[in-house]
């Protein structure tokens, strides 16, 4: 089993920056696709970022390509989520998700989930 906790979130102007940190205990990620999704107030959950287990292969969405970037290290246990320029439209709060399949973290239908992490971004 995995358990994942979220940590990196705030309070930040638009334009600036945060890094969201997702680790994990139980087990390592070894073998685990890892995704970030995010929910905003009055909005459904969206999918963000993912990574595949070895890191070679990232999935972004249209609205944060080019200013998040998703990453792991996995001698540490941890993937990241570099959020740069950050906008109001930001503001939600981030979930990290894991499982074996990709696709299912893509999906949002992957069996792990964090308690997830609160990013404010002010005008």
């Amino acid at each position: 089993q995995v358990r994942l906790v979220e940590s990196g979130g705030g309070l930040v102007q638009a334009g600036g920056s945060l890094r969201l940190s997702c680790a994990a205990s139980g087990r390592t990620f070894s073998g685990y696709a890892v995704g970030w999704f995010r929910q905003a107030p009055g909005k459904e959950r969206e999918f963000v970022a993912a990574i595949s287990w070895s890191g070679g292969t990232t999935y972004y969405a249209d609205s944060v390509k080019g200013r998040f970037t998703i990453s792991r290290d996995n001698a540490k246990n941890r993937v990241y989520l570099q959020m740069n320029s950050l906008k109001p439209e930001d503001t939600a709060v981030y979930y990290c998700t894991a499982d074996p399949s990709t696709d299912t973290v893509v999906d949002g239908r992957s069996g792990y989930w964090g308690q997830g992490t609160q990013v404010t971004v002010s005008s």
